[in-house]
């Protein structure tokens, strides 16, 4: 069984967009987005993703990068692939910024929080998922290259 995901890589200022969410006592952090619902295309999962997440509508920019290798889901038994897409809000985003990671507002089965991470800072690490952690090292040698 495959399990397509797409992701937005919002980036401001030098800084990318961080998502920390908890499911059911499980902390994990990546970029925002996540599983496309039958019948939907990668663009229209994204603005959903973004709309469901960030209460912010984006323009999906460009296509970054899509999963090249085997990753079996930390979830369930299915493999994942996964699709960035650099995005850019069509307005200011209107969120919590937190500065520490899993800075949780109140209490459940489900939390999110975001924060602003500077990309020369940012390491393999700073994600949970071995994607994203692909991701992070694409952007910081492209981000060197542009320097």
């Amino acid at each position: 069984m495959f399990n397509v995901r797409v992701y937005g890589l919002l980036i401001e200022d030098g800084r990318i967009l961080i998502s920390d969410e908890q499911e059911h006592g499980v902390r994990f952090s990546k970029f925002p987005g996540g599983g496309l619902e039958y019948g939907e295309g990668l663009i229209d999962g994204l603005k959903r993703e973004f709309m469901e997440e960030c209460n912010a509508e984006v323009d999906v920019l460009e296509h970054f990068y899509t999963t090249d290798f085997f990753v079996k889901s930390a979830f369930n038994d299915s493999q994942i692939i996964s699709v960035y897409y650099l995005v850019k809000p069509k307005h200011p985003l209107k969120l919590n910024f937190k500065e520490k990671i899993f800075d949780f507002d109140g209490e459940g089965d489900l939390l999110q929080a975001f924060r602003w991470k500077a990309i020369p800072e940012l390491c393999a690490e700073d994600a949970t998922f071995p994607t994203d952690q692909k991701v992070v090292e694409m952007l910081k040698q492209q981000w060197k290259n542009k320097i």
